[in-house]
This record gives C-alpha cells, structure tokens and sequence, in this order.
C-alpha cells in the first residue's frame, strides 16, 4: 500500500471535529462522514492495485518466426551469383559501415518475403571463421520481451538502441555462445517500406522455415529455449534410430522451428557450414532441383528423402553454407519419434 491511514493525522472539517469529540452528528454530518471514508478506502484499493501491478513480472510477448539469418562472406559477388542467380531473391537494400566502423559495405540484404531475409556480411577475414553471424526471431514486442527475459536472468541490453534498419530489436547469447537477436518490424522501416516489392515469382521459395545450429549441452539448450521462450519439440531423431543429432523446436505462436544440430566435435569451416545452415520450403523438391539446375548451379548431391522422411535437397553457397529445401509434410514414416503438427 502506497501511504499509510493508520494512526496519521488528518484535518477534520469543524462539524466533524466537534461530533468527534462529543457533539451529535447531524444528519448531513453523517453523509459527510461517509464520503470521506469512502473516499480513504478507494485511494487505498487503487494505490494498491497499481502496486501490485507494478511488480508483477513481466510476460513474454509473441515469438512468431525465423525473421532472418545472418552469414559471413569473403566473396560478396559470388554470393549474389548464388543468393540472387540461384535461388532467384532480390536485393532490396544495404547498409554501409559507420564512420566508426571504418568504411565499405556493412551487410547486404536478400529478401525471402516480407518477414523473412537472408543478411550477407562481407567479413569473412579468415577462412576459419564461423560463415554463422547470427539468427533473428521475430517477435510482436521487442520492448516487452527485453524485460521479460531480464526477469528471467537473461542477460539483456540495459535498453533498447535505435537500430539502424528502422526496426526494434535487441541480441543476446544463447547457452552456445550463438547470438540471437528478436527484432520487431516497426513502420517506416527499411524492411516495411518495401513490403510487396522484390518478390519474383521465379524464387525458388517464398519461406525460411527453420535455421538450424550446433548445441553441445541440450539440457542447457532447452532451458534457454524450451523454458524461458516457449519453443516446443516436435520432432527428434537421428543418423541411427537409437541416437538424437537433431532435435526440431518450433517457435512458441508460429511455424517455424529452430533446430539443435547434437554430436558435432571439433568441425573444420565445411563441417560447420554443413551445420550452422537454413532450410527454404518449398512445394516440390524435384521441381526446385531442377531449377537450379538450370540457373547453373553445380550440384554434389541430389534430392533425397531425409531421417525425417521429408524430401530435400542441399546446395551450399560459396562459403560452404548449406541451404536445404524441404517440402512440408512426410511422404514416410519418420524415424525415432512421432513428428508433432
């Protein structure tokens, strides 16, 4: 309760100090009387309600889906070869480096559809590095949810900084060191000005359906996901029915899935761009295979039905980064565990 009416002075009107102390009330007193202390108990209910609901914790807003994943490139042209020749997304927009940052180019964008993006940075400085930058979820309350994981001992940013694209968002480190950042599509931003444009019919997908990263302690893995920001498994299975490498989690309120890529040890930069990949779905993977086919790509595998009994099909960019089509639904009965809808 904010202030205390227990035992504090409080300055009578004449009438009422003089029925206090023994003079009978008339009846007008009495009215009056009744509107005072009515109006004491309601100052202390909304005094309290809104104490009570100043410290209640914060919830988690929506999670949606995979808003883009950002890769690492050493050669920008035959990225947009690959992203743009191949696999038929525009460019929409770039973004340079600030002063501070040196000069050149920052990052560049491919447009998946209005929600979704592939973010290319031109920093592959050693060909050992991780060609993974980051992945983004979209969520419908960058502000809330920075609160939200504070209140779940998330280490969060202090406060939300403009971002330079016009959206809302913030990063943080998942229990693998992977940064993860949540963006909130704002209006007026750079991605929400080009809603409806740069969509060619002839990209081979219109939807990112999962991204996919290497988890070494899935205990720990769980709790940051499953526990603080509501995915939920749908389907976990393995090279041999009796082993899990992969474990699909959905996002909380939408259809995407992140999934954990288990028992990788020690991955040279191909073995790791084999596994810190993204997946495209798409109607028909014959159909997509062709495709590419035909718009030059050099394929060293061909399409398959997986573990999960869906079928893809994996091309790998310029920097080893695989991009995997997959159709929706099984077309087999998937391995080691029921695939939930």
């Amino acid at each position: 309760m904010h202030g205390s009416f227990v035992g504090e002075s409080l300055p009578f009107p004449p009438q009422l100090d003089s029925w206090a102390h023994g003079s009978p009330p008339s009846l007008a007193m009495k009215i009056l009387q009744t509107v005072l202390l009515s109006l004491l108990v309601s100052t202390c209910v909304a005094q309290t309600g809104a104490s009570g609901a100043s410290s209640a914790a914060p919830t988690r807003p929506k999670i949606v889906g995979v808003a883009h994943i950002g890769l690492r490139t050493d050669n920008l042209d035959a990225a947009r070869k690959f992203y743009t020749g191949v696999l038929g997304f525009q460019e929409p927009f770039s973004l340079d480096k600030e002063p501070a940052e040196g000069t050149g180019l920052l990052l560049t964008y491919f447009k998946v559809n209005d929600h979704q993006y592939i973010e290319m940075f031109p920093a592959l400085t050693d060909p050992k590095m991780d060609r993974l930058s980051h992945i983004s979820f979209e969520t419908s309350d960058a502000e809330q949810l920075r609160a939200y994981l504070a209140s779940r001992g998330v280490k969060v940013p202090e406060k939300l900084e403009p971002m330079r694209d016009g959206n809302r968002g913030f990063d943080v480190s998942d229990p693998d060191g992977h940064d993860v950042e949540f963006v909130e599509l704002r209006p007026g931003s750079m991605h929400s000005r080009e809603f409806g444009k740069f969509l060619p019919e002839g990209r081979i997908s219109q939807r990112i359906i999962h991204v996919g990263v290497v988890v070494k302690d899935r205990a720990a893995a769980d709790h940051f996901y499953k526990d603080i920001l509501g995915f939920q498994e749908t389907w976990h299975g393995g090279m041999k029915d009796t082993e899990t490498d992969w474990v699909d989690m959905r996002v909380p309120e939408g259809t995407d899935w992140l999934e954990y890529m288990l028992n990788v040890h020690d991955p040279d930069p191909q073995e790791l761009g084999v596994m810190h990949h993204f997946a495209l779905g798409v109607p028909n993977v014959k159909t997509g295979y062709e495709t590419a086919l035909k718009r030059g790509y050099k394929a060293s595998e061909k399409p398959q039905i997986g573990r999960d009994g869906k079928w893809q099909f994996n091309l790998y960019d310029p920097n080893f980064t695989r991009v995997e089509l997959m159709e929706p639904k099984p077309v087999e009965k998937p391995c080691c565990s029921e695939m939930k809808q």
